[in-house]
């Protein structure tokens, strides 16, 4: 079988006219064949055709029902289709077309009229599959190119601090790895779509303190503990965040993972209890990028040495974590950080001086 031949999927319960249109096709292309609606589904996404030529009348699941199952089915809705029935009224047409199939031909038919028909059909499935590859890799590009970006924006807090290079990375690490848990448990499915989406929450984890550069550094650089003014001050680096990286996904058309960084900037430190800052958010209100970073930075600063604090052991860390479920934190994701705690204290020896790339 030639491998750069096109595939064809003959759709019919009538022996003679499958031999009829084998004898038509397959010197040009390689012809598979099924003799039911439901045979058709199976072979269509098993085998992956480039084009489909379907009967109408068919017991048990007739041409219409099978291209309805077709353009249902994710894996094969864009296969072409085309009709070849003796079913030729034009109100059968019209019900046929409107359903997705590219062409109705009405039996009896020439032969070379449904050879250049399918010839027409395939050079046009092939310059689209054409157009969505460049597309698809030009988005590609685009994304990493962002993801570059978004990266070397989020360096920009290491400079201002020196404590805080290493607390990024750490909590990058924990973000991922709680958007994957959700993900497999399909928690969130509007939010947690797929692994590309996991990869959105990792790269915007690093942007989380960003408005921490308009924090002069008297203040964020304070050994101490902050008084209540500079307190008020410090709080303040959420809205800056967002602000900044607001304005950034209007300019980049809306970009996801830009959308998802300004929100976990300016969402972080709310609580689900609605006594977080700076706009009192309370449970679904906080956005989901903004909940999986509230748990990571807390943990994080708990088994953190601080000037004015020494670590937490892991075990008590991870107590007073789950401890504030349903109060501070969102319970989905407190279930989700219970079954990533254990593999942490090694995760943080093996990142201790290195960058984790999620």
């Amino acid at each position: 079988m030639d491998a750069f031949r096109a595939k064809i999927l003959v759709v019919d319960d009538t022996k003679t006219n499958i031999e009829v249109l084998e004898g038509i096709l397959s010197a040009q292309y390689d012809v598979i064949v099924a003799m039911s609606g439901k045979k058709a589904l199976y072979l269509a996404e098993k085998v992956h055709p480039d084009l489909i030529l379907l009967d109408v009348m068919m017991p048990e699941m007739d041409g219409y029902e099978t291209l309805k199952s077709i353009r249902e089915n994710p894996a094969i809705k864009d296969i072409p289709v085309f009709f070849l029935t003796a079913k030729s009224d034009r109100e059968s047409e019209r019900y046929g077309l409107n359903l997705g199939a590219v062409d109705y031909i009405a039996k009896p038919f020439m032969p070379e009229l449904i050879l250049l028909r399918i010839k027409n059909q395939l050079e046009y499935k092939r310059q689209r599959d054409h157009l969505h590859e460049l597309v698809a890799e030009k988005t590609e590009d685009l994304r990493k190119t962002l993801k570059v970006l978004l990266t070397s924006l989020g360096a920009l807090a290491e400079y201002r601090d020196p404590e805080t290079g290493e607390h990024i990375r750490r909590t990058q690490f924990i973000v991922q790895r709680l958007a994957q848990e959700l993900l497999n448990d399909g928690k969130f499915p509007e939010y947690i779509r797929s692994n590309e989406y996991v990869d959105y929450y990792a790269t915007a984890a690093p942007l989380h303190d960003i408005g921490k550069v308009g924090i002069q550094d008297e203040i964020l650089r304070k050994p101490g503990r902050l008084n209540e003014a500079e307190r008020r001050i410090m709080m303040m680096h959420p809205q800056m965040g967002y602000d900044v990286l607001l304005g950034a996904t209007k300019e980049l058309g809306g970009s996801p993972m830009v959308r998802i960084a300004a929100d976990m900037a300016l969402a972080h430190h709310e609580r689900w209890d609605g006594q977080g800052y700076p706009n009192g958010l309370k449970g679904d209100q906080i956005p989901i990028g903004a909940r999986l970073m509230a748990v990571a930075d807390v943990y994080d600063a708990l088994v953190s040495r601080r000037p004015y604090k020494d670590p937490y052991p892991h075990d008590v860390a991870v107590r007073e974590i789950i401890s504030e479920k349903g109060t501070q934190f969102d319970p989905d994701v407190i279930d989700a950080f219970v079954k990533i705690a254990d593999s942490l204290p090694a995760i943080y020896e093996q990142f201790k001086d290195a960058v984790i790339d999620p």
